[in-house]
């Protein structure tokens, strides 16, 4: 898959997952939060709590396993570095705080089929 599709594939993804998280009442405060230790998908708040999202998409019948598979134990640890850092950066101080995942699959024709909602995943 080239660099463009892959990033489009995943632009969706996010996008589906933002729209998933705001139907079910979270409110989405940050998308695509950057430091150079990394990445954070989505940062949304739900009853008080800070939920930091990583966002996997994956098409069916792909080879290698289900996108939330793919949040291995080096990614969970990149996610919560960049976590700590977002949190000195806006001065928050042990607020409630969770990890998510969410994967979304998308089929043959570039649709989304489905979201899949993992709390405190990590």
């Amino acid at each position: 898959m080239s660099e463009d599709r892959r990033r489009q594939t995943g632009l969706a993804g996010e996008t589906a997952a933002c729209r998933y998280l705001e139907k079910e009442g979270y409110n989405v405060i940050e998308r695509n939060w950057r430091c150079r230790s990394g990445e954070i998908d989505i940062i949304a708040t739900i009853d008080h709590t800070l939920v930091f999202v990583e966002v996997r998409t994956r098409r069916t019948g792909g080879r290698f396993g289900t996108a939330a598979e793919s949040v291995d134990r080096r990614k969970q640890q990149q996610v919560a570095l960049v976590a700590q850092v977002y949190l000195r950066m806006r001065q928050l101080t042990y607020p409630p705080m969770r990890f998510d995942v969410i994967a979304v699959t998308m089929d043959r024709n570039d649709s989304i089929s489905e979201v899949k909602h993992i709390k405190a995943a990590f």
